[in-house]
């Protein structure tokens, strides 16, 4: 099994880091290959570089040259999760929807803590979109840029566990999921501090992802999913046809 995972922005050091996150999780045969996009910016923190990390991401999918699986899209928030649905024939899964799942099946209510406030509510967005807001007890700024995740760990572990604290204690929240792909690999901490569920949402798309492979299911193409209508598209961005 061949799962692609889509870091929605061009830092190639988070792609890495986002992959090997996935891998810690994966089954034995499954390949895990990160996938950085060609364009776009070098981090998404609002709705223009969220856009553009739609076209970007399937643009990159679109054009990976070999077979594959399933696909991750490894960034929080809105990144255009549906264009991919309609473009492939393999499951694609979003780490925002796959942390709030999982989440669900550890505590009565959950809650994201993620990096700067101007994203809070594209994480509210996507949680109503999918119908899983109902059980978010709130979404949480730590107020950390996502580049400042790599460049200071240290610092943003501390206000990734003061905001989950707060979630806790304030909002009765019984699990946290970490609102970021770039925050792969800090739930181990965030767990010794709170003493509560830490769902992060890669590896948990990672596990969805296998499951829907194994079990011979993917997207419904009767209607809302339905492969785009043939017709002229001038300017389009990709550079192949669609795989999967």
């Amino acid at each position: 099994m061949r799962i692609l995972v889509a870091n929605v922005n061009t830092t190639q050091s988070m792609t890495d880091a986002i992959a090997e996150s996935a891998r810690a999780v994966a089954s034995p045969g499954t390949e895990i290959v990160g996938i950085t996009p060609r364009f776009g910016a070098d981090s998404c923190e609002g709705n223009f570089e969220s856009y553009l990390a739609a076209i970007a991401v399937m643009d990159a999918i679109t054009s990976y040259p070999e077979p594959f699986d399933a696909v991750i899209q490894a960034g929080y928030g809105e990144h255009g999760r549906e264009g991919l649905q309609e473009l492939l024939e393999v499951p694609v899964v979003d780490i925002t929807e796959a942390a709030a799942s999982t989440a669900m099946y550890l505590g009565h209510k959950y809650s994201v803590v993620t990096t700067l406030d101007r994203t809070v509510p594209l994480i509210e967005d996507r949680l109503k979109l999918a119908g899983l807001d109902a059980r978010c007890a709130s979404v949480r700024a730590s107020g950390l840029g996502v580049l400042e995740l790599e460049s200071d760990p240290e610092r943003a572990v501390e206000a990734i566990v003061a905001q989950s604290l707060e979630a806790v204690e304030r909002d009765h929240a019984e699990v946290i999921c970490l609102g970021c792909g770039g925050m792969a690999e800090l739930e181990e901490k965030v767990r010794a501090a709170t003493g509560v569920p830490i769902v992060d949402g890669v590896r948990s798309a990672v596990t969805i992802a296998e499951g829907l492979v194994r079990m011979g299911l993917s997207t419904s193409k009767v209607r809302t999913y339905a492969q785009p209508r043939e017709k002229k598209v001038i300017g389009w961005p990709f550079r192949g046809g669609a795989a999967g």
